[in-house]
């Protein structure tokens, strides 16, 4: 059978390709993937006999891999394709202009110019033109009338360079974007087997044949077939949607899939499928990645018939919105980011008024207007006079739209964009790689730091300090000699053989430099200590490779320890094990003497032991760790490997070690630096409490004499449970706010404790949690957390899936940058919008009020389309971008509960508001007198620019110039200069502004309705400008205390603004905390108000990607690396199971040495309470299944790197 299928491939295969060299075609090894369990076990032996067989036809070896030659790559990349999907072209230039085009606002001002120059070119004839009003007549010689087009033709130029700025930055922000992602791909590594050798290669370059080692924590880059392994479980809930880990094992299921994770044990597979060809590929393409079926145009079609239905309903300016909808759809956070909640209610609440008040300024002027002309002037309509009229009429129309165009803040939503995406770009070089934008200003409020220990706050470099053995306790490293050479044999087998062979120890990379340690930091100490007894482990594992292995017990959360089993010559077995000092000594009843035979060791003996050295040891910082092995002699057959209770017992052990791992040095003072600022650190690790308390005393974390508690996570199950074994939230309340260090503790312990503190209402504010953890463990609690942290060194690609922000050094200093700029973020957004609340509010109010008293806007449109897009545009720039400074850690969080518009922000901006208003009516109502000119008011329909309108104009302009100095403070400081030269982008765009502004006036002209003004005019409108400078110190000299009218604005959603029928709906959620149901209430409202102005979602033009059936809601990434494809594990907790389990039979720990390989033991039944990762499709929040609605790929789900 297995020769008939053999030839039939070889033939196939000539057609298929031009090398005919592989014994495999494409499509058939497609085929076989699509298999699952026994069919493909089936298959593999029908068609290749066995595993070695299809390495055969792949021409590779499982042993050795691939030879690696350049020549032989190419031609499998060639054949069986790359591990890459193309992505789709970017839009071109001329597509985001026609995007550009599609704002409200913008095709209102087209309109109305268009209209406009096609009636300026009318010339009614004088004598009728006499007969058609007063205002239709006098003031404008002929040729001014004659320049009538100008005003429309400058508004359509001023509309043209809006567009095309905004399509250029777009164009820039996707490349830029584009490069960070391709970056960041190249970076993305895997470990390979070539010419024998382990190496790593970038993900793009595994090709079909490879032969790839997989382990804990790893997202499979590609589809393959399983060759061998210990304990592999595989989460292909990505794929299948079933939350059980599978097993992998040759005999039931070797089939290994593209974008599932490795949640536990390890193995090595052979590469079948890769790129467009892998499973996830395929789905890939489904969705519309790489190439596009011809099946796909017509969905395309009727996604646009329904697009365009959807734009008959457009309500609100696209331009303002649009992002700030995608944004709070992709976000991940418990904590919404509430710059973006409040950006999105102001910019509807603002529309909705500009909207309002413009349609009332319109009717006025057209009422106004007709009561002058048909009733005070008695004319009747004349046909000659229509034309006039309705050049009037537009005339309004456009001073309508000016006042909108005013009311909506152009710059706000391009502020909070600038904020984040330069906040995120700038951390990057502080080891903050972002995944979530809104990370960045959550973390800004973070109240509470729950951190790990190793690698954290320590260096994660672990040596070997001390040890007891051969009943000696020695205080370094023994020699040789003094240890019993059987002793020694045992001791060296067990650690070469029972760490993982992933892990090792390399040659420095410079001479004279510290060994490099490659793989879990435990396991390498205790390969280093094998080195210091001048022993070569790597010879006994040459001997012993990892095929011969019979049987590995791979360290998970049940464990707690790590045993490999051999089968001796002799036909007996050996088992070596590993973990936990204090946990692993209760399962030996044997040690082995000065002598090297082995004695009774009874409870007792255990108990001296622990006083005796591992307490010492512990309070020395020191992590224990317990070293035995247990005979299974060959007359009792074989054991049952199956029951792992009986089988891990009756050891026999060999040693104890203590391995040092020092505190980074730069760690006390980042934790002071914390303290200071407000914010508590916690150290949550799996270590023995007595070394967490000496590392936390050396951090800082716990002083001496404070009433701090440390406890451990049996003890902490104990007190936060009830008698029926619940958690009880006031139990834990009780606890929290005195817990420091939270010792031995499973990753349940950590995700209750992260749970709890979040859900408290105890302290006067509620807490904002920030999380760091590297395991596939930590993903519960990283996703539960307001802000996860992962490990980029350390960490699995589970914890990096779960996290929010990676850093990239795995250095707990980096998290105290990561505050800063958060902090940064948080004011910058409150700088910009106390800067354009007070340019909105005056100008509205002055083209408001000045229409309807004089019939005209005392700002032009052109003038305004200069005030409010380009001027707000720099300005969002130039305060978004202020840099942190170290002051910003010297203020307490701001909490959940601290609005965004301060009173006394609120005071700044009615302040400066009062001032340019009184300045701005008596220039235009007494200016002229004032002033000694001519008065601007009342002018005809075509009459040339006054100097009056001019000066208001340009000390309007002087008074938002010298007040965005006003706005780089808002907490009442008074020195509004201090760092000023600290942001040259600040600088360079207020002088930029300023000459932009000579020019306008100077050299603007008829198209910006200008007058060339004199010194001294310039003089009086600088000064002016500069009297808002001195206003500020006046403002800043009233206390905010006294103002008691002030009122603040940006808290979050109230109880009461939900209707009954949605809080009920609330309401009956099984087991939503309290920050979950408060993010729904806000998801609820803002979706509500989505739904009435059902403007179009669509991908955030910095960040688009391609249109597809997630338009709008998919991030470029998804589509280019399949290694960033449906990465969410599920995770599951179970809060509720009143079973706990304690000391005796798991005992929470997590610092055996194989900490970094280990894996959940999670419940199959998912608590809805938790925060479950979950790759939901809805937009809208559907019952308690949808945890935290994250829609598949947004745009701005923050750069959601996936490394």
């Amino acid at each position: 059978m297995a020769n008939n299928s053999y030839s039939g491939v070889k033939n196939s295969i000539v057609e298929a390709n031009h090398d005919g060299e592989f014994g495999c075609t494409l499509k058939e090894l497609r085929g076989l993937m699509e298999l699952r369990s026994a069919e493909a076990v089936t298959k593999i032996a029908e068609y290749y006999g066995d595993i070695q067989g299809l390495c055969n036809r792949l021409k590779t070896s499982p042993i050795d891999g691939l030879s690696g030659q350049p020549a032989d790559i190419e031609k499998r990349k060639t054949v069986f394709g790359e591990n890459f999907i193309p992505p789709k072209k970017p839009k071109t230039f001329l597509q985001l202009v026609w995007e550009a085009l599609q704002d409200v606002t913008l095709i209102i001002l087209e309109v109305a110019a268009i209209v406009s120059l096609g009636l300026s070119f009318y010339k009614p004839p004088d004598a009728e033109r006499e007969n058609c009003g007063k205002a239709a007549g006098g003031g404008g010689d002929e040729n001014e009338a004659e320049a009538g087009w100008i005003e429309g033709a400058a508004i359509l130029l001023s509309v043209i360079c809006v567009v095309l700025v905004t399509a250029f930055n777009d164009w820039s922000k996707e490349k830029q974007f584009r490069g960070l992602q391709s970056r960041i791909e190249q970076e993305q590594k895997f470990t390979v087997v070539r010419g024998g050798q382990v190496i790593q290669i970038p993900v793009a370059e595994i090709v079909v044949g490879d032969i790839a080692q997989v382990k804990y924590g790893d997202l499979l880059p590609a589809d393959g077939v399983f060759i061998q392994g210990n304990d592999l479980k595989i989460d292909e809930s990505s794929l299948t949607g079933e939350s059980d880990h599978v097993k992998k094992t040759l005999e039931k299921d070797p089939m290994l899939l593209s974008g599932t994770h490795v949640m536990e044990g390890s193995g090595k597979m052979v590469v079948t499928a890769v790129g467009v060809n892998s499973q996830t590929g395929i789905i890939f393409t489904l969705l519309g990645g790489g190439e596009e079926d011809d099946d796909d145009e017509e969905e395309k079609k009727k996604e646009k018939e329904e697009k365009k239905k959807q734009k008959k309903n457009w309500k609100s300016s696209a331009v303002d919105c649009k992002t700030f909808y995608v944004l709070v759809l992709s976000c991940p956070c418990q904590y919404t980011a509430k710059c973006v909640l409040i950006v999105i209610g102001l910019n509807i609440f603002l529309f909705s008024l500009g909207l309002v008040m413009s349609a009332i300024t319109v009717i006025i002027l057209v009422v106004l207007f007709v009561v002058d002309t048909f009733w005070i002037q008695n004319l009747s309509w004349v046909k000659q006079c229509t034309p006039v009229y309705i050049q009037f009429f537009v005339k309004f129309f456009i001073i309508g739209v000016t006042v909108l165009v005013v009311a909506v803040p152009e710059g706000l939503p391009l502020a909070v964009t600038i904020s984040l995406a330069y906040s995120v770009k700038k951390m990057m070089k502080d080891n903050n790689l972002v995944r979530h934008l809104d990370a960045c200003e959550t973390m800004g409020n973070a109240t509470a730091i729950c951190s790990d220990k190793t690698g954290t706050l320590t260096m994660n470099r672990m040596t070997v300090v001390q040890a007891y053995i051969a009943e000696k306790h020695y205080k370094k490293v023994p020699e040789p000699e003094n240890i019993p050479s059987s002793t020694l044999d045992i001791l060296i087998l067990g650690i070469a053989v029972n760490c993982a062979y992933t892990t090792k120890i390399m040659p420095p990379e410079k001479e004279g430099g510290l060994p490099r340690q490659v793989g879990n930091k435990t396991e390498c100490a205790l390969l280093g200590f094998s080195t210091e007894l001048k022993r070569d482990y790597q010879a006994i594992r040459n001997e012993i490779p990892e095929e011969k292995l019979y049987k590995v017990y791979t360290f998970n959360s049940v464990r707690k320890s790590m045993s490999t089993v051999l089968k001796m010559a002799d036909g007996s077995y050996r088992m070596f094990s590993k973990g936990a000092s204090e946990i692993l000594l209760k399962k030996c009843y044997k040690i082995l003497t000065a002598n090297g035979e082995p004695k009774v060791f009874r409870p007792r003996d255990r108990d001296d032991m622990v006083k005796k050295v591992i307490e010492p040891m512990a309070s020395e910082g020191l992590r224990t760790i317990c070293l035995g092995y247990r005979d299974f002699p060959a007359s009792d057959g074989e054991p049952d490997w199956d029951n792992e209770n009986d089988i891990l017992s009756g050891l026999t052990c060999i040693c104890v070690v203590g391995i040092e791992d020092p505190v980074r040095p730069e760690v006390p003072d980042a934790i002071r630096k914390c303290q200071r600022a407000g914010i508590t650190v916690r150290m949550v690790t799996g270590d023995n409490i007595n070394t967490a308390r000496a590392i936390a005393t050396k951090c800082g974390i716990l002083q001496p004499g404070d009433d701090f508690l440390c406890l451990e996570g049996k003890e902490f199950n104990r007190r936060i449970r009830n008698e029926k074994g619940e958690i009880e939230q006031e139990r834990i309340d009780k606890i929290w706010p005195k817990l420091r260090v939270l010792a031995r503790s499973s990753p349940t312990d950590k995700h209750t404790l992260v749970k709890g503190i979040i859900d408290s209402t105890v302290a006067e504010q509620r807490q904002v949690v920030a999380v760091t953890g590297d395991g596939t463990n930590d993903g519960p609690a990283l996703k539960k957390a307001d802000v996860g942290f992962a490990m980029g060194i350390a960490g699995t690609d589970v914890a990096k899936e779960a996290s929010d922000i990676i850093l990239t050094d795995d250095n707990f200093s980096s998290i105290v940058k990561a505050v800063m700029w958060g902090r940064n973020v948080y004011d910058s957004i409150s700088k910009f919008l106390q800067f354009q609340l007070t340019v909105n509010v005056v100008a509205v109010i002055v083209a408001f009020t000045g229409a309807c008293i004089t019939q005209d806007s005392p700002l032009k449109a052109v003038q305004m389309l200069w005030v409010n897009l380009i001027m707000d545009t720099f300005a969002s720039l130039a305060l978004a971008t202020e840099p942190p400074t170290e002051a910003l850690l010297l203020r307490k969080p701001y909490g959940r509960n601290k609005p965004l518009i301060s009173r006394t922000m609120m005071k700044n901006i009615l302040g400066h508001g009062v001032y340019q208003l009184v300045i701005i009516f008596t220039l235009l109502f007494a200016g002229e007198k004032l002033l000694d000119i001519d008065s601007g008011r009342n002018a005809p329909l075509h009459a040339p620019p006054s100097e009056h309108y001019t000066i208001v104009f340009n000390t309007f302009v002087m008074m938002q110039l010298f007040n965005e100095i006003n706005a780089r403070k808002i907490h009442g400081e008074r020195n509004v200069f201090e760092g000023i030269f600290n942001n040259p982008i600040f600088c360079s765009i207020v002088l930029g502004t300023f000459i932009i502004q000579i020019v306008i006036v100077q050299f603007g002209g008829k198209p910006f309705s200008c007058v060339a003004l004199t010194i001294d005019q310039w003089l009086w409108c600088t000064f002016l400008g500069f009297g808002s400078l001195l206003w500020g110190q006046v403002i800043s000299s009233i206390p905010t205390s006294r103002l008691k009218f002030l009122k603040t604005a940006g808290h979050g959603t109230q109880k009461e603004e939900i209707p009954d029928e949605e809080l009920e709906e609330l309401e009956d959620m099984d087991e939503i905390d309290h920050a979950e149901r408060e993010l729904r209430r806000g998801q609820i409202l803002w979706f509500r108000g989505l739904n009435r102005i059902q403007t179009q979602i669509r991908v955030v033009k910095a960040f688009r990607s391609s249109i597809s059936l997630y338009e709008g809601l998919e991030k470029p990434e998804s589509r280019s690396s399949i290694h960033n494809f449906m990465t969410h594990p599920e995770f599951r907790i179970e809060d509720s199971e009143p079973h706990i389990p304690l000391i005796d039979d798991t005992d929470a720990e997590d610092d055996a040495p194989t900490k970094r390989n280990s894996a959940s033991p999670l419940s199959p039944s998912p608590n809805q309470n938790n925060n479950a990762v979950e790759s939901s499709n809805h937009l809208l929040p559907e019952g308690p299944k949808s945890g935290t609605p994250s829609a598949p790929g947004s745009p701005l789900h923050s750069l959601e790197t996936s490394l």
